[in-house]
């Protein structure tokens, strides 16, 4: 045994048996090793923030990381935008990073980097193996920080020659930390508030959205008292016998109207809400003037308890309200728009489906449908970096390759990582992919209005117009190995959609809005 060995022994040994790869010349050794530890799944991703995102995605299905492989700090850095999103999401996931030998270190090679550095701001830990003897205990110290609580990327560098040479310990198996309840005095203080506040508000976050959570949100729901969430969930359960708590609007000014007259605000699972960027002349904290607000449960704290022992205290009822099953008869007809195209998706979406969200504009037409479909997980984008759509879907299909999984796109985000459509074709995954192909930055037209920036002269519609030349994105699915289609009619997209949800394996879908 060397020390690759030793490190994929004890991930396994944790039940981390999925990676997500894009290795390079440091890494071989780790390669090699894979060979002789069959239940680690290799995935092949070309591009290292395609193997970040669907490590996220794997994460976020199972509870349980996933590990990447990548190439010293560059490869780290291809990667980084979608850790930025697992952070937010507080995805566990092990990134093993390869670096040079210890001893080759002092030379500065051209691929040489300060990687503890680059890698900190989006890990929670941090730490370099640079004995062989040691990669095994960090190893298993690496699993269980990653598991937080809340839990987030995790960063293992592993030089060159702790993974060739020979290692002479055993797997180590990993202390999972345990999340505590809030004391019963948080309960009390929270309780005693709710009933003195005149119109009072839960916000949900994190482990809160979950299904078990919102279950005990329900009765809060049934008692009388408002529930919402955060503006982006990294997974919650959406539709039928699905309890669905309002959400927090994106735009601050709207946030805020929705909120008018509220008089205490209560967290749970998550913090003080913000605008997602400033503007002139707006305010930037998401709480009306006045507000009392109060945390339930933090983020490292167990919500689902919190939220029992809430509603227990209130005397709220055993069960509250949940969505019915309420679906269009008929199919829609006439011009694609997204809410055509939601209308086909929440009328073929089977229980138990996935859909990975990075459609921007075009997703509350899905949305809005989809939420009395039947029942089906959301994973939506967390932390606001584009191009997580498709590596969400493949670390979702990876987890569950029982569920089907949409990943929906805006065209823009969806370019950011073209090659997670070759990963789906190669293994074989069942995930469809719709891109609304606008053939623009829509989100940005609407924001440089809001930024006061004016009307977009010619030289600004240069970098916000998507169309010249067009994106022939049947061409580009095909080419990276996916049967493909566009459809430019609500009935096409229909029978597009039905197909795709009947037939096993990927499939590609441009809806021409």
């Amino acid at each position: 045994m060397n020390g690759a060995d030793a490190l994929i022994e004890t991930l396994v040994a944790n039940e981390v048996t999925a990676c997500f790869a894009n290795p390079g010349t440091s890494e071989m050794q780790f390669v090699s090793a894979l060979d002789r530890q069959p239940a680690m799944r290799p995935v092949l991703c070309l591009f290292e923030g395609v193997a970040t995102g669907a490590a996220d995605g794997y994460g976020r299905m199972t509870d349980k990381p996933a590990c990447t492989l990548l190439h010293l700090g560059p490869g780290y850095g291809n990667g980084l935008a979608n850790l930025h999103n697992a952070r937010r999401a507080f995805t566990p996931i092990i990134n093993v990073i390869g670096d040079h030998a210890t001893y080759h270190r002092q030379y500065d090679a051209p691929l040489n980097s300060d990687i503890p550095t680059i890698v900190g701001p989006n890990s929670i830990w941090v730490k370099s193996a640079d004995t062989p003897d040691s990669v095994a205990a960090i190893a298993a110290e690496a699993v269980s920080a990653s598991y937080g609580p809340p839990g987030g990327p995790v960063s293992l560098i592993l030089p060159a020659d702790s993974a060739w040479l020979p290692a002479s310990t055993k797997p180590v198996v990993a202390n999972v930390p345990v999340r505590a309840a809030p004391t019963g005095e948080a309960v009390d203080v929270v309780a005693k508030a709710i009933r003195a506040a005149a119109k009072p508000v839960l916000l949900l976050g994190s482990q809160a959205t979950r299904a078990e959570a919102l279950v005990q949100a329900s009765r809060l729901a049934a008692a009388g008292f408002r529930v919402l969430t955060d503006t982006f969930i990294a997974r919650q359960p959406r539709g039928a016998g699905v309890f669905q708590p309002g959400r927090m609007q994106y735009f601050g000014e709207a946030a805020l109207a929705d909120l008018q007259g509220v008089d205490l605000m209560v967290y749970v699972g998550t913090v003080t809400p913000v605008a997602f960027f400033a503007y002139p002349d707006r305010p930037s904290v998401l709480v009306p003037e006045g507000c009392e607000t109060l945390t339930l449960s933090t983020r490292q704290e167990d919500s689902v308890a919190g939220l029992a022992a809430l509603a227990d205290a209130l005397g709220a009822p055993a069960s509250g309200p949940v969505q019915p099953l309420k679906v269009a008869d008929a199919s829609p007809t006439g011009p694609l728009t997204p809410q055509a195209a939601g209308v086909s998706i929440a009328r073929y979406l089977p229980e138990g489906a996935i859909i990975c969200d990075d459609s921007v504009t075009s997703g509350g037409g899905v949305a809005v449908p989809c939420a009395t479909a039947k029942p089906h997980d959301v994973l939506a984008l967390t932390g606001g970096a584009i191009g997580i759509g498709g590596p969400l879907a493949i670390g979702a299909a990876v987890a569950k390759p029982d569920s089907k999984v949409v990943s929906l796109n805006g065209d823009g985000s969806a370019m950011y990582t073209v090659q997670s459509l070759w990963t789906m074709a190669r293994e074989k995954l069942d995930v469809t992919v719709v891109v609304f192909a606008n053939h623009s930055y829509r989100i940005l037209n609407i924001e440089m209005g809001r930024t006061g920036s004016g009307n977009p002269g010619p030289s600004a519609s240069k970098l916000l117009d998507l169309g010249d030349p067009k994106i022939d994105w049947v061409s580009v699915a095909k080419g990276l190995g996916l049967p493909a289609v566009r459809c430019e009619t609500a009935e096409e997209f229909d029978v597009a959609f039905a197909r795709a949800m009947a037939e096993p394996g990927p499939k590609f879908i441009e809806a021409a809005i």
